[in-house]
Order: C-alpha cells, then sequence, then structure tokens
C-alpha cells in the first residue's frame, strides 16, 4: 500500500475536484486534509485560479506552508520559509497578461468571433459568471500570464481560433467553466513537473508524484504523475488520458470533493492496483 510521508507530492485541481463545481464547498474532502497535514504529506493546489485567490483559499484549507502552481501552470508561488528558492517569491512562464490580452482583442477584430475574456468586462460581470461574490472575483481578474474566455461562437470558429493562436505561440485548454488561453509551454504538467524537480525532498526515499483532476485542462498534470485520479467531471463523454501514459490511473465515480476523497481513499487506503 502507498504510504503517506513527505515525498508523496499530491497535485491537486480545485474547481470540480478538491471543490465542488457549484457550492466551491470542501468539507466532504477535511478527513483527507487533516490526514495529509498529520503526515506532512505536500499538497500542491494545482488551478487555473490566480494567485491571489488561492492565496485566499489556501489559509481556509490550512495549506499556505506549500507552494502552489496558478493559472493553468503560468505562474509557481511559494510560500513563506521558501526565501532560499532562487525564484522565491514565485515563477512566472510564458507571455505576459498585457501582451496576451493584446493579441486576443487583435484576434477579435480581425475575425468577428463571439468571445469575452475576463479583461473586457468588470468584477460584477465575472462574479455573475462564476457564482463568486465581487471581492472573488476581483482576485480572480488579478491575471498574471493566462485569460479565461466565455466562448459563444461555433466549434468551427473555435478550431479556426485554435490555428490562429498558435500562430502566435498561445493554446486554448477547456476548464471547468471557461476555455484558457495561454502560451503554447504553459500546462498543469510543464509546471508540476518543474516543481517536482526543485521541492526538497528527505534523503532516502523516492519520490513519487500523485495527481488528481476533473477537467481537459487538468489531463497534462495526471500524464505528468505516478499516479492519477480522474475525478467523473461535468463532461458528458468521459476523458481519456493518452496511451501512452505509464503511471496507474483511477476513475472515480463521484464527483468534486466526494470523488477527490474517493480516489485517495483508493490509493492510500484500498492499495494502488491498476484500475481503469
Amino acid at each position: 500500500m502507498l504510504k503517506l510521508s513527505p515525498n508523496l507530492l499530491i497535485f491537486t485541481d480545485l474547481d470540480g475536484s478538491l471543490l465542488d463545481h457549484h457550492s466551491y464547498r470542501w468539507q466532504p474532502a477535511q478527513s483527507w486534509l487533516d490526514r495529509l497535514a498529520r503526515a506532512q504529506t505536500p499538497l500542491i493546489i494545482t488551478t487555473s485560479k490566480t494567485a491571489a485567490e488561492v492565496c485566499t483559499l489556501q489559509q481556509q484549507l490550512g495549506l499556505s506552508h506549500w507552494p502552489f502552481i496558478a493559472e493553468n501552470g503560468a505562474q509557481i508561488v511559494f510560500p513563506e520559509g521558501w526565501h532560499n528558492d532562487p525564484d522565491y517569491p514565485s515563477k512566472t512562464l510564458g507571455m505576459d497578461y498585457t501582451h496576451l490580452t493584446t493579441t486576443l482583442h487583435e484576434l477579435r477584430r480581425q475575425t468577428g468571433f463571439a468571445f469575452l475574456g475576463f479583461a473586457d468586462v468588470d468584477d460584477a460581470t465575472v462574479a455573475q459568471w462564476t457564482g463568486l461574490t465581487l471581492a472573488q472575483a476581483h482576485q480572480a481578474r488579478q491575471r498574471t500570464g493566462s485569460e479565461p474566455l466565455r466562448w459563444e461562437g461555433t466549434a468551427q470558429q473555435l478550431e479556426c481560433l485554435r490555428r490562429l493562436l498558435a500562430q502566435h505561440d498561445l493554446h486554448l485548454t477547456q476548464g471547468g467553466r471557461f476555455y484558457h488561453v495561454m502560451s503554447k509551454q504553459i500546462s498543469k504538467g510543464n509546471a508540476a513537473r518543474w516543481l517536482a524537480a526543485r521541492f526538497p525532498l528527505s534523503q532516502g526515499f523516492p519520490l513519487i508524484t500523485l495527481s488528481l483532476g476533473d477537467g481537459p485542462n487538468d489531463l497534462s498534470l495526471l500524464y505528468a504523475s505516478d499516479l492519477a485520479v480522474l475525478i467523473r467531471g461535468q463532461q458528458a463523454k468521459p476523458l481519456d488520458l493518452p496511451g501512452d501514459f505509464a503511471g496507474r490511473l483511477y476513475r472515480t465515480r463521484q464527483q468534486g470533493p466526494h470523488g477527490w476523497r474517493e480516489g485517495l481513499d483508493y490509493f492510500l487506503l484500498n492499495g494502488s492496483a491498476h484500475h481503469e
């Protein structure tokens, strides 16, 4: 059976995974949060949310002593006590936000495609789109290197936009609520690999990575891990990891924090035999 230890790095998505997709509650997962804390097992938030949003959530979840990955991998933020890391307090990857949103505005002007990003609207509109409070929506608009899009065009237009973005070294990934635009080299998986390679570990114990997520933007994270929990999501069609994924995969029957708990139960309580 897999053991809790400081050398087991657990990377977790938030919305639709640790947090309920609709209510943002995590209480069904609280027992595991307590166990991980007692074992000093790192729990690294890996999300499309901004650093400002994650800092608040980290305090509520009791995770402020761990680093986290924000904006789908565009930013890695280090906690107090990591001052010796050369990238402290944060590592930003990819294109800066102003350049990114300027490119999107120009592509919209050229094509006439119907989409809106967070930079196009105010806090109240983002709150309406997401169910967040005004204060939370304000934090969600404090962005560094990615832009959520509310897409209102056709599927054909979306594929056209993908091709145009690629010409500007950008790509589009689908999250739980929005499409997200960022630099081509940015992904949750790349950020997790980068952080795992830099993580201070106890000598004599192998590093094991376990990741949990529910959306298309989580697939790179799951693929980058030794063990993966694909939480049942909101999509009508089940997601699949690439065929050459060499780790062990568990698909949950439950959604949100109930599925998150189910995934950790499977790998950490019930053994880690292969499951499809």
